[in-house]
Parts: structure tokens; sequence; C-alpha cells
């Protein structure tokens, strides 16, 4: 809330009572849990989003511990263990939800 201006404090306070989702920005964190120079969306659901989610949106769920294991022995050793991480690419937002959100892409 301190990013809001005073004079949208009413109406961000109003449209986060009624909003199911809720974002927070969180500082992005390395392989050995070194802060990165950019942040990442955490989303929290609540109520309709909760149902829709379980019900709806999930398409299916995947077992990724071997490969978190994996992760886990080549950080411990010393090596470079990017090359075993999934390939990030940007969500696309419109961009209305975007400034909403405080979203940029760089």
């Amino acid at each position: 809330m301190d990013d809001v201006p005073d004079d949208r404090r009413p109406e961000w306070a109003r449209r986060v009572r009624r909003s199911p989702v809720r974002i927070q920005w969180d500082p992005e964190r390395g392989l050995r849990h070194e802060a990165l120079p950019y942040r990442s969306i955490q989303v929290g659901l609540a109520g309709e989003a909760v149902r829709r989610y379980v019900d709806e949106w999930t398409l299916g769920i995947r077992d990724v511990t071997d490969g978190v294991r994996e992760v886990h022995a080549a950080v411990r050793g010393g090596a470079d263990a990017r090359a075993l991480l999934p390939a990030e690419r940007p969500y696309p937002v419109p961009d209305e939800l975007a400034e909403t959100m405080g979203a940029s892409v760089e």
C-alpha cells in the first residue's frame, strides 16, 4: 500500500476487499539464494478464485521432486545448475492489468 498515492487509497482499499485475487511483488532469488535485480509476482487466491483454481484451472499436477534433488545436488557440488532449470518466459498480460499490478517487462 506504500506505493498507492494518497488520493487513490480509498479506491485501492475497496478493490482489495472485493477481489478474490491478491498479488505482491517479492525479491527474486538465485540458486544460492542470492538476491537478483528483479522481483517476481506472488499470487494469493481466496473465495471463488480458489474454487475455480481447483475445479477448473488446474489441468494437471506433476511431481518434480527428482529434478529438484538433481538441481540441489549440482548447487551443493559447486556446479552451474542453470541448465537444469525449466525455461522461463514472460506471461502475457494486457496493458491495463499490467498497470494495475505495477508490472513491467524489460
